[in-house]
């Protein structure tokens, strides 16, 4: 009776350590901090997958202001990533600085198995991130892409909803991103600085908003590459955007569909809202929670039904949740998810192609 109880007590014992162990938080590095979304994380609540024991920042009057908002202790900032991740060892790092430096985060951190997440895109060309690419399936490493529209609940039923047939054959998808653009909203200087560099961002608004468009309709297609890119690009504001492009209009066709993208730093409005029409009906996913279905009826008329949605479930409610889940081996992405490296590769193919497009002023055939 002893001895069963002994090894009973063993077998429990044994249960909660390997739950302990798996579920040890993943180290976070942070490398930069001037883009604008870093606050993410910065003003991430303490939970148990995610502990950030590093960041990498050369401004040290920026790492000072944003860890007097923040809370965070100076003693953490490092000049370099070799510094950070020789103190403190990170299991993953994510990227916050320009979209330039994503390259060299992946070649400093995939030859020592350190998981990478970047904010979108990618990179800010398709040789970049080829190079990226090879890196991480050289050294097995995930990379993910952070996109904010990845979360929106609205997108992921609208995904369902044309998977499930509910409006026919998919025909058209109209996505605009955008808002006044970034000096007109008010964007720190640093983040200022590298999005309206044509090096360090890749492009102008055609990059930082045109991702989004790329992203999802990859997604809807299921890794389906365009036939054919065509762009135009505008300079609407060039006091405050000299050296970039501030409008865009991207046209993707494909077999039997075709997508219009419109990312924009002049929209009156903030915006990310996406249109898909299909041979029976449409969705209308307007904003991050609210989505409507319209139902073809008779001539000219409809039936429509509103949906008021929930934030998704956990891990898929925001990125380091799902990045921490991705690393443990609890979630698998699926084909072409947006975060996913797969249908990332093809949004920088896409994106390439129209920056081609719009300064040659053709149409850029993919198809083969």
């Amino acid at each position: 009776m002893k001895n069963a109880f002994s090894l009973s007590f063993c077998v429990i014992l044994l249960t909660l350590t390997s739950t302990f162990a798996q579920k040890k938080p993943i180290k976070l590095g942070v490398v930069g901090l001037t883009h604008g979304h870093v606050g993410w994380i910065l003003s991430r609540e303490a939970k148990d997958d995610i502990i950030m024991v590093g960041i990498v920042e050369t401004n040290r009057d920026l790492a000072q202001r944003l860890s007097n908002k923040h809370g965070f202790p100076m003693e953490i900032v490092f000049n370099t990533m070799e510094e950070m991740i020789a103190a403190v060892k990170p299991d993953a790092v994510a990227g916050f600085g320009n979209i330039y430096d994503h390259l060299a985060i992946v070649e400093t951190c995939a030859p020592k198995g350190i998981h990478v997440m970047v904010e979108k895109p990618l990179a800010v060309s398709l040789e970049h991130a080829k190079k990226m690419e090879a890196l991480a399936k050289k050294h097995k490493i995930h990379l993910l892409t952070n996109y904010e529209t990845s979360w929106y609940p609205t997108n992921l039923k609208a995904y369902e909803l044309l998977r499930e047939g509910s409006i026919g054959d998919l025909r058209k998808v109209i996505v605009r991103d955008g808002h006044k653009g970034p000096k007109k909203i008010g964007v720190s200087p640093e983040f200022l600085n590298f999005l309206t560099d044509p090096k360090l961002n890749g492009g102008g608004a055609i990059m930082d908003f045109g991702c989004y468009g790329a992203n999802l309709m990859t997604w809807l297609q299921q890794g389906k590459r365009p036939n054919s890119v065509t762009a135009v690009t505008q300079q609407l504001q060039p006091e405050n955007n000299p050296k970039v492009d501030d409008d865009a209009t991207i046209i993707l066709t494909y077999d039997s569909a075709m997508a219009i993208l419109e990312p924009s730093w002049n929209w009156p409005i903030g915006r990310k809202d996406m249109e898909i029409y299909g041979v029976k009906g449409a969705i209308y996913a307007d904003n991050r929670h609210d989505l409507r279905l319209r139902i073809s009826e008779g001539y000219s008329g409809y039936k429509e039904e509103a949906f008021k949605l929930g934030e998704r479930d956990t891990p898929y409610d925001e990125p380091f949740a799902l990045f921490a889940s991705v690393i443990r081996g609890e979630t698998t992405l699926g084909s072409y998810d947006p975060y996913s490296l797969e249908n990332n590769m093809i949004t920088m193919e896409i994106l390439e192609a129209a920056v081609q497009s719009s300064k040659s002023q053709r149409t850029i055939q993919l198809k083969n």
